[in-house]
């Protein structure tokens, strides 16, 4: 997978990372449908392609990760396309989660409601000092509808969420790292050059490790104890026989660097 053309986003490939890059600067990356739809496109390729081993996701320029959802376009929808908007923004999240690579969201500015749902929906969040993040939709007599009210519990437990949903609040990135809300924090001038370091480092890791790990910690905040702890020994299963854990231990004990496979 080359540099790909999409309308309203960019997707980038650098050696094993892939960067996926919203790009309606005009709109602050605000997601309407046909931007989903584009999202969509992009993960579809990210998925396809067996070299890619880490993805970001990020906002071009720098005020915007992204806005959130597109306001002018919700108000001109009907109860039913609000409804079908709302599904077809939870497929794409969904989609994005389920990768099975590790996915990094680079906040570089405002990550309000669909765009703090997008970052809600990657595995680590590292954003730039100047980012604010909310989901402000109780303001505009609305609920978070692309995932908000279900991931921002479980990154931040049920009472700071509903505190942040009920209020509309917007915080900092300072405050969103107290929270939990956020992994790092960095200066904005360094973000892009940390997540794809994070991204690289990641994407250097043994592929089928890091795609069991990522099975086995969402089955974590999806069910009772007893059924994660079942994941985890399945997962533990595929790795220990995998050509990678081989490979891992022998590189452990023959004091050198791994080359890992992939399987």
């Amino acid at each position: 997978m080359g540099d790909l053309a999409f309308n309203g986003l960019r997707l980038e490939r650098a050696e094993a990372t892939a960067t996926l890059r919203l790009d309606r600067p005009d709109r602050h990356h605000a997601l309407d449908p046909a931007l989903l739809r584009e999202l969509a496109r992009a993960l579809r390729e990210v998925r396809r392609d067996s070299t890619v081993r880490a993805l970001v996701v990020t906002g071009t320029g720098e005020k915007a990760f992204c806005a959130g959802a597109d306001v002018a376009a919700m108000a001109a929808m009907s109860a039913l396309e609000g409804h079908a908007f709302a599904r077809l923004g939870h497929e794409v999240l969904d989609r994005l989660e389920a990768l099975p690579i590790p996915v990094v969201a680079a906040v570089n500015g405002l990550a309000l409601g669909g765009g703090l749902e997008l970052a809600l929906a990657c595995d680590l969040v590292v954003a730039a000092d100047r980012a604010r993040l909310g989901l402000p939709e109780t303001n505009l007599g609305l609920i978070p509808g692309f995932g908000g009210t279900q991931r921002l519990p479980r990154r931040v437990g049920l009472g700071r969420a509903r505190e942040l949903i009920y209020l509309g609040r917007i915080v900092t990135a300072d405050e969103a790292l107290g929270m939990g809300l956020v992994d790092r924090v960095v200066p904005a001038a360094e973000l892009d050059a940390h997540a794809a370091a994070l991204a690289a480092e990641l994407a250097a890791r043994a592929p089928v490790a890091l795609r069991q790990a990522k099975r086995a910690t969402r089955a974590a905040m999806e069910g009772p104890l007893a059924a994660g702890l079942a994941q985890e020994v399945e997962a533990f299963g595929v790795v220990f026989a995998s050509e990678d854990r081989r490979e891992g231990l022998r590189a452990f004990l023959d004091k050198r660097r791994p080359a890992w496979k992939g399987r």
